[in-house]
């Protein structure tokens, strides 16, 4: 059998261990063969390959980005794209396809299962708003580099009695900013969930500089003003899958506060740089094993499927799962940060 792999949409901590686990499995337990599609769909819609094998894995379990690389790309978006997926698969001689993404490179994988085509997915955002599944890999990094980054900022708050809003990303789920907030000691945390009164967090601001403290606000890249203002844009150009561009939350935040209550306040935006570099343990352990998982249910001949963490064990649950509806912060998981905020 002949195996297809691609990852798609932005780069995670994770991804190339997720790719050496298929291929090591799939070769060594199997006796598979593999290509490696380019650019995520891109890859298999213009018919762009790399050879994939065990050399090509060795030594990528803890490097960043992945090999293969990725892109927005959208098939359905483009006129004839299914068709020439189709053509592109047979003419590479590839039977089944691994494809390694979130909401939306899944979104298109369950299309192409429900039109025939053999795909497996991987869950990857390190947003961890994808349902179906307790974690996904990724997160764990990008809760770490945030929350060391506010571990850093709460000193420099301190030394010049400022405020540090520091802004993370969170498009709809704010899972980064939550985990990040409470393990950092944030003095409160903003989410796309919750829409923020401005005048609560500026006594929030307060209230911290009384105990002679200064605050770290956190906040989520979609989070939105109660004042229905909505959410703050780079630009309103959308992406092959209709998102638009958020960012500028922080610097919005910072701006108001200072101007309500006299404190000086600075915006630190962590943007990419919470996706790139070294997965953490727990992201290398996460990402294999739904790799391994995965090249076995290619194995078994279960299609449209994914992999799912529940609990310790990685089980298989429908692609539709994954992609129907989009996990998010509850109210009860909120009000636990919300103890400290202040």
């Amino acid at each position: 059998m002949r195996v297809g792999v691609l990852t798609g949409g932005g780069d995670c901590p994770g991804l190339n261990a997720v790719i050496r686990a298929v291929v090591r499995k799939g070769v060594n337990g199997h006796g598979f063969e593999f290509v490696g599609f380019r650019d995520g769909w891109r890859g298999p819609l213009e018919g762009v390959t790399m050879p994939l094998g065990i050399e090509q894995c060795r030594g990528i379990l803890p490097r960043g980005g992945t090999i293969l690389g990725s892109s927005r790309t959208n098939p359905f978006a483009v006129e004839g794209g299914v068709e020439r997926i189709t053509d592109n698969l047979a003419a590479a001689g590839v039977d089944a396809l691994v494809a390694i993404g979130g909401e939306d490179t899944l979104g298109v994988a369950t299309r192409l299962a429900e039109l025939g085509v053999a795909v497996v997915g991987v869950p990857k955002t390190i947003d961890n708003d994808l349902s179906g599944t307790d974690f996904t890999f990724g997160f764990d990094t990008a809760v770490n580099i945030a929350t060391e980054a506010i571990d850093r900022l709460h000193t420099t708050a301190e030394s010049h009695h400022r405020v540090l809003v520091v802004e993370v990303m969170g498009r709809h789920a704010g899972w980064i900013a939550l985990h990040a907030g409470i393990a950092g000691g944030a003095s409160a945390v903003l989410i796309p969930e919750a829409p923020f009164d401005i005048e609560a967090v500026c006594a929030h601001v307060e209230t911290r500089f009384r105990s002679e403290y200064a605050p770290i606000i956190v906040v989520s890249e979609g989070a939105v003003p109660a004042d229905g203002t909505g959410m703050t844009l780079v630009s309103g150009e959308k992406d092959a899958f209709g998102h638009v561009r958020l960012g500028g939350i922080g610097d919005r935040l910072a701006h108001e506060i200072e101007r309500r209550t006299g404190k000086e306040a600075r915006a630190v935006v962590l943007g990419h740089i919470q996706r790139g570099g070294t997965p953490s343990a727990f992201d290398r352990w996460l990402a294999t094993r739904f790799g391994l998982q995965a090249i076995d249910a290619v194995a078994d001949g279960e299609y449209g499927v994914m992999m799912a963490l529940r609990g310790t064990s990685i089980v298989r649950v429908p692609l539709v799962e994954g992609t129907g509806a989009l996990k998010l912060v509850s109210p009860r998981e909120y009000a636990e940060a919300q103890v400290f905020f202040g």
